[in-house]
């Protein structure tokens, strides 16, 4: 797995995927001069473990056979204050899956198994940060 990224003197990155084209913008706080354009590389971070584990998420429910409309993720992450490196401490990843009779019990397995077994993103981070995790259902 190979990402090109192309950076400017203001702090501006373009991420490139070479295998498909993909771009997305890196940016940098106006704190340290940049202009907050495209998302800041925590957030990344933090969107990345959230497609990760959505994507397990999805492909368990479907094999479980559990019918919904569609899932929301929303993950929110603590850092060490006034630390250099600022690292994550803390991250919580909130999966609201929508759809009629859903069992949130299947729900919360299908989180549990992608945080804990499958879930390469989270596997890569420090064991130091902790994982929270909260299945739920939403009609």
């Amino acid at each position: 797995m190979k990402i090109q990224l192309h950076g400017t003197p203001d702090f501006h990155f373009e991420s490139i995927s070479p295998d498909n084209g993909y771009k997305f913008s890196i940016g940098a706080s106006k704190s340290i001069g940049g202009d907050e354009s495209g998302f800041r590389p925590m957030q990344v971070l933090l969107a990345s473990l959230g497609g990760c584990s959505g994507i397990d998420v999805v492909n368990i429910l479907k094999k479980s056979r559990v019918e919904f409309n569609g899932i929301d993720v929303e993950v929110e992450g603590e850092r060490e204050k006034d630390a250099v490196p600022a690292p994550f401490k803390k991250v919580r990843l909130l999966f609201r899956v929508h759809g009629k009779n859903i069992d949130v019990n299947k729900v919360q397995k299908a989180v549990n198994l992608s945080v804990e077994k499958y879930c390469s993103a989270i596997a890569s981070l420090d064991p130091k940060i902790q994982i929270e995790a909260i299945g739920e259902v939403a009609e």
